[in-house]
């Protein structure tokens, strides 16, 4: 029996574990980078262990110093989690060396799925179609995706459209692969425009008996990393359905699969046929739907097979079917309108409502840290209702209320997908995202709410003239104005009964700190507006959606100013090439650097042809984000 187990992992899986070690009266050891050493899972755990590591993102990766920890803390047991050791076959080895009881699969089968391209031969051997290019492929083959043989979550893949952009495209592949895998193997596969993500999943028991608990789609993806996800899948004819868990379980069982696994599939609607894509020989991130909808805790039964309790997957096997539908989002720390670019800094407020049938599992809270070294993702918001309509209305519900400071999300994106007639409908595939989709708030008037709230905020402040009505005047010559970085001005006067604005009706003002409530009155319509201020910062909520605004000061520091066409970092990160040379002339759109954060590659490229006139960084260096990397003069 596991007494003390130690979680290899952080942040959000780390509390999921940690969660159900508590029901099961296990104690429970948390391992942390300094960069994490004020997440709440640290201290959630019973004990924590500082992991030593020569930068954050390595930290997590040394097998030596995870067992060391273990040793510390008198851990006899240790879950991998999902990403960093997970899927390493040489960390299991390690575990099981050490006497330490591993809540894993086998390393063999670790190293039979680790290798897509072996996994893919395997697969084959077992009767479970595979998908597969030609070795020299033609126009015809097109499109084709490139993907990295070890490892996942869209990293390491590429789509090819044009055959003259396949050796670029293979060699960008293999530099993320190495960087987020260690290892740069990559291979072709065709590219299925219009397909379908579904996974089924699997718990074995290591000796050839497989419980399968049924599929999930999770089709509804970004740079071919999920999105959305849910259980069942929705609109899946059941002769599919029924093949798919038997090539999900025969997958398993060539292996002799222990614990808690996921089989991909690539599913085709239109010839209703599916393709083999890859076993992951760990927990997923998208478990939660699963665990919903069967009513079941993979954690648990992963606790159960590692500690030998095989009888524990036959009595599952006889309970009934399936129940209700269960709906997933990944809530990301990105801007979806600059090609879903990773954001890091200080969640100033961090609220999602949890409520019966909504489950949130997150690493994060108010005022956390989200550093550049690790995935953007801040939690998963899960809901489960009797239809698949009901749990998409509640889970749109739920996140418009949540209240989320300091960082732009994709919050208003999922609420918009959520609540689109295509995905409502079933309409989904994996290039459901490449339509546009954006979320408009329901109208109101966020920015008056905003300068109405700093008005008060500034009256308030006041040592002397209290009794003054807020920026009265004598003599009324021309309105106060509020500005926002956004391009939006309010003009105002104050007077001695409140506050005057053209068509807005001022009705209440509540508080000035740290929080304040602004009731506005348009058309004969009340609305109440809470206003947050941190500095130059201003984040509304209200009914209608959020706004994060950012006052503009009414002088500019000459040091602030920047040369036209520089190119800035649009985040903190690592300068991994410089592609162009001073005095090189790029045309618009061409890569002047490659910059990696948060486990990805992103391309800086010039804002329009011109001749590079200055390079102020090179491979390799740290840079901050607003830091002026190049410039580009503008050809005349």
């Amino acid at each position: 029996m596991i007494t003390r187990l130690l979680v290899a992992n952080r942040a959000e899986i780390a509390s999921r574990v940690f969660r159900t070690c508590r029901t099961l009266g296990i104690e429970t050891v948390a391992v942390h980078s300094d960069a994490d050493a004020l997440l709440p899972y640290v201290r959630e755990a019973d004990v924590a262990v500082r992991l030593p590591g020569n930068t954050p993102a390595e930290t997590y990766l040394d097998v030596e110093a995870v067992l060391a920890a273990a040793r510390r803390s008198g851990a006899d047991a240790i879950h991998p989690g999902y990403g960093f050791l997970s899927e390493n076959a040489a960390f299991a080895r390690a575990v099981e060396a050490a006497g330490l009881t591993w809540v894993g699969p086998t390393p063999e089968s670790i190293e039979a799925m680790g290798s897509k391209i072996g996994a893919k031969e395997l697969m084959r051997a077992a009767g479970v179609p595979v998908l597969e290019a030609p070795a020299e492929p033609t126009e015809a083959d097109l499109p084709l995706l490139v993907k990295a043989s070890a490892g996942g979550g869209g990293r390491g893949m590429r789509v090819v459209r044009a055959l003259a952009d396949l050796p670029g495209e293979v060699a960008a592949a293999e530099a993320e692969a190495a960087s987020a895998f260690g290892d740069g193997t990559v291979f072709v596969e065709p590219y299925v425009e219009r397909g379908r993500h579904v996974e089924v999943q699997v718990v074995g028991d290591g000796r050839g008996d497989v419980l399968v608990l049924g599929e999930r789609d999770c089709s509804v993806q970004r740079r071919h990393q999920k999105v959305v996800e849910e259980a069942p899948a929705p609109h899946l004819p059941e002769s599919v359905r029924a093949a798919l868990l038997e090539a999900a379980r025969a997958a398993a069982a060539a292996v002799d699969y222990r614990g808690a696994g996921t089989v991909e599939f690539l599913y085709d609607p239109a010839a209703e046929r599916f393709f083999f894509l890859e076993m992951n020989t760990r927990l997923q991130v998208e478990h939660p739907v699963t665990e919903l909808v069967h009513g079941v805790d993979l954690v648990a039964l992963q606790i159960a097979v590692a500690e030998g309790g095989f009888d524990t997957l036959a009595a599952l096997a006889a309970q009934p079917p399936a129940e209700g539908h269960a709906i997933e989002v990944r809530l990301y720390a990105e801007d979806p309108a600059a090609d879903y670019q990773p954001q890091s800094g200080v969640l100033t407020t961090f609220e999602i409502p949890i409520e019966p049938g909504i489950r949130v599992d997150t690493g994060f809270e108010s005022g956390s840290q989200v550093s550049t070294h690790y995935d953007a993702m801040l939690a998963k918001v899960i809901v489960h209702a009797p239809t698949r309509e009901q749990a998409a209305r509640r889970l749109a519900g739920v996140l418009s209320r949540a209240r989320i400071h300091g960082l732009v999300t994709n919050r208003d994106l999922l609420v918009s997908i959520l609540r689109d007639e295509e995905f409502l409908a079933g309409a989904i595939s994996t290039a459901f995202l490449e339509k546009e989709r954006t979320h408009a708030s329901s109208a109101g008037d966020p920015q008056v709410a905003a300068a109405i709230a700093l008005a008060e905020r500034a009256g308030a402040a006041r040592t002397v003239q209290r009794g003054i009505p807020v920026a009265w005047r004598n003599v009324v010559s021309q309105p106060q104005v509020t500005e926002f970085a956004d391009g939006t001005r309010v003009e105002w006067w104050g007077t001695r009964d409140g506050y005057a604005i053209d068509g807005v009706t001022v009705v209440e003002v509540r508080g000035t700190r740290p929080e304040a409530t602004v009731t506005l009155e348009a058309d004969g319509v009340r609305t109440t507006y809470a206003v947050s201020v941190n500095g130059d910062a201003v984040d509304v909520d209200w009914p209608g959606g959020h706004v994060a605004l950012k006052v503009t000061p009414r002088f500019v520091d000459p040091a602030d100013a920047v040369a036209t066409g520089s190119l800035l970092a649009p985040m903190p990160g690592t300068v991994v090439s410089v592609t162009a040379e001073v005095g090189q002339q790029v045309e618009a759109g061409q890569t002047v650097l490659v910059l990696e954060a948060m486990k990805m590659q992103h391309r800086v490229n010039a804002p329009y042809a011109g001749v590079v006139s200055e390079i102020d960084v090179k491979p390799g260096q740290q840079v901050a984000a607003g830091e002026v990397l190049a410039v580009v003069e503008e050809n005349e």
